[in-house]
């Protein structure tokens, strides 16, 4: 049995946490305890995911679960291919905690656009800068160009 957190069951389904205890309470999802956690049975829940997912996505929802910042970046990254910027959020957020560049970027594109959180440029700058400072490319391209930008004339 493939076990997951309530919370990256939430981002799988749209549901409060509320409604899972319900579910476990009716029966309809199934529910283990594991090291003092209440862990969901990833597979009840495949009739309602939010986004289609083929098999190769199991393992990638169990890693990211587990911790990996890779699969949390890519679970994002999945999430806001199928239009579900709130559900991308909550793992770029994660994966952005372990300093993970490509998070930070796509966290920054999130804020500038108001894609899943309201838009805030000076969040967006923050987090661009940041990921730039972590060494991704394309965030030092844009930096460079603002700070161009900014300094012409001067």
């Amino acid at each position: 049995m493939d076990l997951i957190s309530i919370a990256t069951a939430t981002t799988l389904t749209d549901w409060s946490e509320r409604t899972f205890w319900r579910r476990f309470a009716d029966g309809s999802v199934g529910r283990e305890i594991e090291t003092g956690k209440s862990m969901v049975d990833l597979e009840t829940l495949r009739p309602h995911f939010c986004v289609p997912l083929e098999q190769d996505d199991i393992s990638l929802i169990k890693e990211a679960d587990a911790g990996d910042v890779d699969a949390q970046n890519d679970l994002a990254m999945l999430f806001l291919a199928n239009d579900k910027p709130r559900n991308a959020i909550y793992w770029l957020e994660l994966a952005v905690k372990q300093d993970h560049a490509d998070a930070m970027h796509w966290l920054a594109r999130c804020y500038f656009d108001g894609n899943g959180v309201l838009k805030d440029e000076n969040m967006g700058l923050m987090w661009l800068s940041k990921s730039a400072a972590h060494g991704h490319i394309i965030s030092q391209v844009q930096m460079k160009a603002m700070i161009e930008k900014f300094t012409e004339g001067t």
